[in-house]
């Protein structure tokens, strides 16, 4: 099968065999699906194995936070692929093969799968990680707060072309502050940051694998439950998601582990950073449509508006903000058909 390459993808197949000794015209070529970040994968066929190659270029990506997370990760008996091979100059990467099936490709929308209640299980075990100090960047007021702007910046004002007054201004900016607050009350662990069904892969061989883990830091206990239970990708029944995050905090407590005083609390941990998430990735995945060209993640954006609109109306806390919500941005979302959508 002919396959076509770029110059950078050819110089990567070339290193990719040189590290293993095999010979490039034995191997076979493919492109894996693509995803959000510059970052590539191909695949190597080498006979029956196969293994991934990433074209990270180090101009953009986070490849020595790659290969620290990986090494921490696997210290702790984490299943995540073994690395091979590394050139952090030229941004590739040689690694373990998962295979090709994602949890999101498993799932029962009625019934979830023993993967997907595995995948807290796997949590359990990724919170438990102790993290040297200065290892893990802190999830900080600072970074919290400019993901927080990026609902402003590239929702509101970039994509749905608002014109914010001053009162808006600090609507939003006393939600942030609301939200950024409780977020520093929670108990810190390492957090993954993108754990959902499309970052967890069917091994072939049984279990849960872990890609996708650069970008980890030390911040709130349940973002990372939140970012798995409230998945931009798909949505449960929210009766059952929050008797699985309840769930989760009770066998947080017979591991002898913080998690709140009460399941009122915990239940508001578990919300409101999952909002504070969902309006990041408002942002988010607008700015990929303006900035990157990638709009097909804008279909992906009625099943957010759900999250938050789930969230919004059992706290009061949120009133100003909700008023703001239906008043003023509900009427502009009404006129956007997101699965046509574009700049």
């Amino acid at each position: 099968m002919l396959v076509l390459m770029d110059d950078r993808q050819a110089a990567l197949q070339r290193w990719a065999c040189a590290a293993l000794g095999l010979d490039v015209s034995q191997t076979g070529w493919q492109a894996v699906a693509g995803e959000a970040s510059a970052r590539r994968y191909f695949r190597l066929l080498d006979g029956s194995r196969t293994l991934i190659c990433a074209d990270a270029p180090p101009a953009t990506e986070k490849n020595a936070e790659f290969l620290m997370v990986q090494s921490l990760l696997a210290a702790a008996g984490l299943p995540v692929p073994e690395l091979l091979a590394s050139d952090l100059q030229q941004g590739y990467l040689l690694m373990e093969d998962f295979g090709r099936q994602h949890l999101e490709d498993a799932l029962d929308r009625e019934r979830p799968p023993p993967d997907y209640l595995g995948a807290l299980d796997l949590l359990l075990r990724i919170q438990a990680v102790a993290v040297p100090s200065g290892t893990l960047p802190d999830y900080d007021a600072a970074l919290l707060g400019e993901e927080f702007g990026r609902f402003q910046d590239w929702f509101c004002e970039s994509y749905l072309r608002m014109t914010l007054g001053q009162e808006e201004r600090d609507v939003l900016s006393e939600l942030g502050r609301l939200l950024i607050e409780d977020a520093q009350a929670q108990p810190r662990v390492l957090v993954y940051r993108d754990y959902m069904c499309r970052n967890l892969l069917l091994k072939p061989g049984g279990g849960l694998g872990l890609i996708d883990f650069q970008d980890a830091v030390v911040g709130p206990l349940c973002y990372d439950l939140a970012s798995l239970l409230k998945d931009c990708y798909l949505v449960w029944p929210p009766a059952q998601v929050r008797a699985w995050a309840l769930d989760y905090r009770r066998r947080l407590l017979e591991a002898g582990r913080e998690a709140a005083d009460s399941d009122a609390v915990f239940l508001q941990w578990f919300d409101w950073i999952g909002l504070h998430r969902h309006l990041k990735v408002l942002g988010n995945f607008t700015r990929l449509s303006l900035r990157d060209g990638k709009h097909t993640y804008l279909k992906e954006i009625p099943l957010v508006l759900q999250h938050i609109g789930e969230v919004l109306p059992r706290y009061p806390a949120f009133g100003e903000f909700s008023t703001w919500w239906q008043q003023r941005l509900a009427p502009r979302l009404a006129q956007v058909d997101w699965q046509e959508a574009a700049p």
